[in-house]
């Protein structure tokens, strides 16, 4: 991948409806090449797709948070299929360190809220958790 390539994907990040025209512009090459390197990319799978983004307030589940999972012994991959099945999980990821997966739980109210992590708390296999409330998000 190029630095153009690169270049393109942060603008694609920032304004995926950026028109064609204006991504070169700002990469101060052809409106050829742009889009050339756009569908080498998807063809490619680099890009696999686009997305909306909306503000929080707007958006259903407006609490949020991420909740670190302790699994015991060898239980993980039972544990994520019980996890697929929660409505309010959001992402799931598995990592290492302290925390075997962590997870990303959306709900509309912290009475809801409080209903899923006792739920999920229940899950056979879950040795701890430690879940802490998103308050506000950066953009890269």
């Amino acid at each position: 991948m190029s630095d153009t390539d690169r270049q393109l994907i942060a603008l694609l990040r920032d304004n995926a409806r950026m028109s064609v025209t204006e991504l070169a512009q700002r990469l101060r090459v052809s409106r050829a090449t742009v889009q050339n390197r756009i569908d080498k990319l998807e063809q490619s799978g680099v890009i696999i797709g686009y997305t909306v983004r909306l503000k929080p307030e707007a958006e259903g589940h407006r609490i949020r948070a991420w909740m670190g999972i302790a699994v015991e012994g060898n239980k993980a991959q039972a544990v994520l299929q019980a996890l697929r099945g929660e409505p309010h999980v959001y992402a799931l990821h598995s990592t290492n360190g302290r925390w075997d997966i962590v997870t990303e739980l959306r709900a509309d109210s912290l009475e809801q809220f409080d209903r899923v992590l006792g739920r999920i708390r229940l899950i056979p296999g879950i040795a701890a958790t430690e879940t802490s409330l998103l308050l506000s998000t950066h953009k890269v």
